[in-house]
């Protein structure tokens, strides 16, 4: 019996690690996640703004930034002048790092101490001759590549000692090099110059980044805050399994997998009475260990997601772009399993109370089962203008909403001029709007599906796997269909979970906290 266990349970995750072809509600976003997410604003003299770098983290950071360009510092700790340089850098760092930078998602600014022996190999490579030294260039080429003095064409530039003496030549280097006009005293933040994403449609590509930030944010509130229970496991079990199959980034697929494969371990179904609360709080204090898409990276910029001031769009966008993005992946056998699932994780997980009441009323309202993906992809796109109607009020009475992104009903003309009819009476309100509902199923697949991924493709990503760590984030194809393994994987789950369980709890058994928490059980 274990045999078969095990034979069910490994042909099961081959089938979720199989590449799944590809085809936004609002939650309070929780701490810091990420190397940048900990350079927060506000911060007291003396703290660093520019992100520390060593041969460990180098690539992966540099690969993964979603930042256009980056300058990386080499020097060394024991230098003078590189001591006394280091005041002038954080000035302009401070411009462009962290999550409350005055200018986010633009350069990233990192140093590596070559003074350390782990990154004598690193510095060797950028043929570091004096200290400190600047280098300039697109992330991605940083990884790959290297630099040296008789090299003539290189993406990766050196920046002449004198255009980077003080934090005044700095940023006047780089706003050369940019054609923009920054300046040291700029302290508001203020996204003067963000590309629409209305005129644009491209700019979908970029919000892959900022699902995976929506995706991971959403988990940390829910560890955080020990929502998982008896009563709400089931919803969040459910969730993980569609994003393991149709989640457009590789790496949050993987680790929802391995969020998934130690579920039971970390939260088992069968505690009782006083042992019960001390083991779920137990497994979401572990849980809350684990990253669901992959080691921790520069983050905090909002892509496609970014407002014009901080306290706008970003993660509530992040996360309707996220729910999206799974609608128009499922399978047509899938549609019910993941519209009850979308509505149960929303009623189980989400802490804004009035926006989880709201959508489960929208939820209740659905009183015939879905038969195809089409009738969920439609039934989610009129649920969030119906919510954009809601908040287009509010917002306006209240003064509350974004100057720059006022909510509007989507997807406007600009972008689908083929969705309107001819018979409009008005542009901004849903219900009168004469919809050609073929049109706007077409649009939203292409849109959220593979216009979400295409940034990836134009991407210099290597495949190199550091040691601990995740696969680069690559969506896996362009193609719109979703294989029948991944609605099988879903289709299955009442069966295939079984045995995927029992295969845990073959593991579990050899697991020292495991018989901690059931102590009081006799497994």
């Amino acid at each position: 019996m274990s045999q078969t266990c095990l034979i069910l349970a490994s042909s099961l995750l081959l089938l979720l690690f199989i590449p799944i072809a590809s085809s936004s509600l609002p939650l309070s976003s929780s701490g810091s996640r990420s190397l940048l997410r900990a350079l927060t604003g506000g911060k007291p003299a003396g703290v660093d703004y520019a992100v520390d770098l060593n041969a460990t983290s180098f690539d992966a950071v540099l690969r993964d930034t979603p930042v256009t360009y980056a300058i990386v510092e080499f020097f060394a700790n024991w230098c003078p002048a590189c001591r006394n340089y280091k005041p002038q850098y954080e000035k302009v760092a401070r411009l462009f790092n962290g999550p409350d930078a005055v200018h986010p998602g633009i350069l990233l600014m990192g140093r590596v101490d070559c003074a350390s022996k782990i990154n004598s190999d690193l510095c060797d490579k950028f043929s570091v001759s004096h200290y400190p030294m600047l280098f300039w260039g697109p992330p991605s080429k940083f990884p790959s590549g290297g630099w040296q003095p008789t090299e003539e064409k290189s993406e990766i530039l050196a920046i002449e000692v004198e255009d980077a003496r003080t934090a005044d030549k700095l940023i006047a280097w780089i706003n050369k090099k940019l054609g923009s006009s920054y300046s040291l005293d700029d302290d508001n933040f203020e996204n003067e110059h963000l590309p629409s994403n209305i005129s644009d449609p491209q700019q979908i590509a970029r919000a892959v980044y900022d699902v995976e930030e929506a995706t991971a944010s959403a988990f940390e509130i829910i560890f955080k805050h020990k929502m998982i229970k008896s009563e709400t496991r089931a919803s969040l079990i459910k969730f993980l399994q569609i994003l393991v199959a149709h989640h457009p980034s590789k790496r949050c697929r993987e680790g929802s997998a391995e969020v998934l494969v130690n579920f039971d371990d970390l939260n088992p179904p069968d505690t009782w009475l006083a042992s019960e609360q001390e083991a779920i709080d137990n497994g979401n204090a572990v849980l809350g260990t684990f990253r669901i898409c992959g080691k921790d990276i520069p983050r905090g910029y909002w892509m496609f997601c970014r407002g014009s001031r901080n306290d706008t769009r970003g993660f509530s966008c992040g996360l309707w772009v996220l729910l999206h993005s799974l609608s128009v992946r499922i399978d047509d056998k899938e549609s019910q399993f993941a519209f009850t699932t979308t509505c149960d994780f929303v009623n189980s997980f989400f802490v804004c109370e009035e926006c989880r009441q709201h959508f489960h009323k929208m939820c209740s309202s659905v009183k015939s089962p879905f038969g195809t993906s089409r009738d969920f992809v439609l039934w989610l796109w009129s649920t969030h203008n119906k919510v954009n109607e809601r908040l287009m009020e509010e917002e306006a009475s209240l003064g509350t909403g974004d100057p720059k992104f006022p909510k509007m009903i989507w997807p406007p003309k600009q972008l689908c001029p083929a969705c309107y009819g001819s018979n409009n009476k008005a542009k901004d309100r849903r219900n009168e709007v004469d919809w050609d509902m073929d049109e706007v199923y077409r649009f939203l697949v292409d849109f959220y599906g593979k216009t979400l991924v295409s940034l990836y493709k134009n991407k210099d990503v290597g495949h190199e796997v550091l040691s601990g760590s995740s696969e680069d984030t690559v969506a896996s194809t362009n193609a719109v269909v979703v294989p029948v393994g991944a609605a099988l994987a879903i289709a299955l789950a009442s069966c295939a979970f079984g045995a995927l369980a029992c295969y845990w709890r073959s593991r579990q058994k050899s697991r020292k906290y495991y018989h901690q928490l059931h102590s009081l059980k006799n497994i």
